[in-house]
């Protein structure tokens, strides 16, 4: 290729080109070398920009004859490798250019960028450039991760991830077992299937790939059990303020109340006991959930959960505890207080020189009893909720705080049911440490005997499924890379403003992970001395 000129025209550099005119050029059609020119013509290709500024290519390139009287063809345009492509305005550095920013930021983003590029696109464009791409081909992975995510409302879709490459493989609308079984025959070889407890999923393995072997996930596992623990602490909420240390200065107050009584007098404790009383009357009846909730107006989840409980303590939320970052200099306060220091101004300057972030107002508003004749006003600590107790309870001990430590302690210690629960819990976590799944026929039977309904229901499930728990515990396979590419589709989702379709999801799913994938790897090779 011959460059005859340059010529700057305003805001576009235009290079003028043309092709050797005695080079031969193979056809299109049989791969025929030839050198028989039929004519010439002038095709405009768009490059990528130079110093800032869009570059046009007016590339003139020969139409030739085919010298094979046997081919099909009788006049082919030639082409310059690296410059030019069939039907295309763009040059292939260009087209990838294109490419890559459209599956890193789809259609506005996209458009966006390739403006700030100087490459004027529309959003339709970059679109249709990055459906037109083709996903690049997988074989048929050995181990596969199958698990769900929500695609939008109460839709949810199946992805499929090869975990040995831990790349994506594909996903779909849906969750049923009759579309996993269909991949699953129409892709023969999967030998290991890592999914969660989901019924669906295990009769899609079984229909789909009787052969391979199903492991249930270790996460998955282990975040069952800690919602059951969560439940049996929601169910025993009365021994929660145990936790507490003791009080150092005995103070018996005339009329004190307990925990459940102060919960009573609020307006969320007389909601969750009208409707606790409300349901319970009709549900002892014999009357079904679903008219139940027909009748009261309530979804049948909800009635549901008021029914299953046993007192209305254990459906009360309650607020979560909201610490102050005054709270660790309210001794100091005290003591200035007391030295004669009453301005709230300079107490707060001497806070900020000890580290304290907050706001002057804070300040000033803890100062208010002491200015009334009143004490300090001592943060009020209170009592753990089920799903802070149930955290402390699945924490491992060697990552605990010291102070969890000694609220769990004294805890369990008043608990019989919270401490068999904790003492469940280590042992699952024994066996998922060391993967020795021996103990856990053992351990299910103990869990069906607690007495506590939900560690009870749990272990009927892990039972149905034993042998893949077993797997779970034992071997390496986790869906572990599963989770992972499910929140790179979350955030796909977001940055499209969740209006993306299924193939355009997937599309984007698919060729950014290699598309990363084929940059790290670019950026830990050797470069060459």
């Amino acid at each position: 290729m011959l460059v005859s000129s340059v010529e700057d025209s305003g805001p576009v550099m235009v290079v003028h080109a043309r092709t050797r005119s005695l080079v031969p050029a193979a056809c299109t059609g049989c791969g025929t070398p030839s050198g028989w020119c039929h004519s010439r013509y002038v095709r405009r290709l768009a490059d990528a920009s130079l110093g800032g500024r869009p570059v046009l290519i007016e590339l003139s390139v020969r139409r030739l004859y085919c010298e094979n009287s046997t081919c099909g063809k009788v006049t082919f345009a030639e082409q310059v490798p690296g410059l030019t492509v069939h039907y295309q305005r763009r040059t292939p550095l260009l087209q990838q250019l294109v490419e890559a920013v459209g599956v890193l930021l789809a259609g506005r983003g996209g458009a966006r960028m390739l403006r700030v590029l100087n490459v004027t696109l529309s959003r339709c464009t970059v679109l249709s450039q990055l459906m037109r791409m083709p996903l690049p081909p997988h074989a048929t992975p050995r181990v596969l991760g199958v698990d769900d995510f929500a695609l939008y409302g109460d839709t949810y879709g199946t992805l499929l991830v090869d975990a040995t490459t831990r790349l994506p493989v594909t996903l779909w609308e849906g969750r049923d077992a009759e579309q996993l079984s269909r991949w699953l025959r129409e892709h023969p070889g999967v030998e290991v299937v890592c999914r969660d407890g989901s019924l669906t999923y295990r009769q899609g393995i079984a229909d789909g790939a009787p052969k391979a072997v199903q492991v249930s996930d270790r996460f998955h596992l282990w975040q069952g059990l800690s919602r059951r623990v969560q439940d049996v602490a929601a169910a025993h909420r009365g021994c929660l303020p145990q936790a507490l240390p003791p009080a150092e200065e005995a103070e018996p107050a005339p009329a004190e109340e307990t925990a459940e009584d102060a919960a009573a007098g609020t307006r969320a404790g007389r909601h969750a006991r009208r409707l606790f009383e409300a349901v319970h009357a009709l549900t002892d009846t014999g009357r079904t959930y679903s008219a139940v909730s027909r009748e009261l107006g309530l979804d049948r989840r909800t009635v549901r959960k008021y029914a299953r409980a046993r007192t209305w303590q254990e459906v009360m939320r309650r607020p979560p505890r909201k610490p102050s970052t005054l709270d660790p200099y309210r001794d100091y306060l005290q003591q200035r207080w007391d030295e004669g220091e009453h301005n709230a101004m300079v107490l707060h300057e001497e806070l900020r020189n000890k580290g304290y972030l907050g706001h002057y107002q804070r300040v000033k508003m803890a100062l208010a009893p002491l200015r009334r004749g009143l004490p300090l006003g001592q943060p009020r600590e209170r009592p753990p909720s089920p799903r802070e107790a149930a955290r402390w309870i699945i924490t491992d001990p060697d990552r605990r705080h010291l102070h969890v430590t000694h609220r769990l302690h004294r805890l369990i210690d008043h608990c019989p049911e919270l401490r068999h629960t904790h003492d469940l819990v280590r042992r699952f976590a024994a066996m998922l440490d060391n993967r020795d799944a021996t103990p856990l026929p053992g351990w299910l039977d103990e869990l069906s005997r607690s007495g506590l309904a939900p560690l009870a229901g749990i272990a009927g499930a892990l039972r149905e499924d034993q042998r893949a728990v077993a797997r779970g515990i034992a071997t390496i396979h986790n869906s572990g890379v599963n989770e992972g590419r499910i929140t790179d589709v979350k955030l796909q989702k977001r940055l499209m403003a969740g209006r993306a379709s299924v193939p355009l999801l997937r599309h984007r799913v698919v060729l950014i992970a290699h598309l990363r994938r084929r940059y790290a790897d670019r950026s830990t090779m050797t470069p060459p001395r």
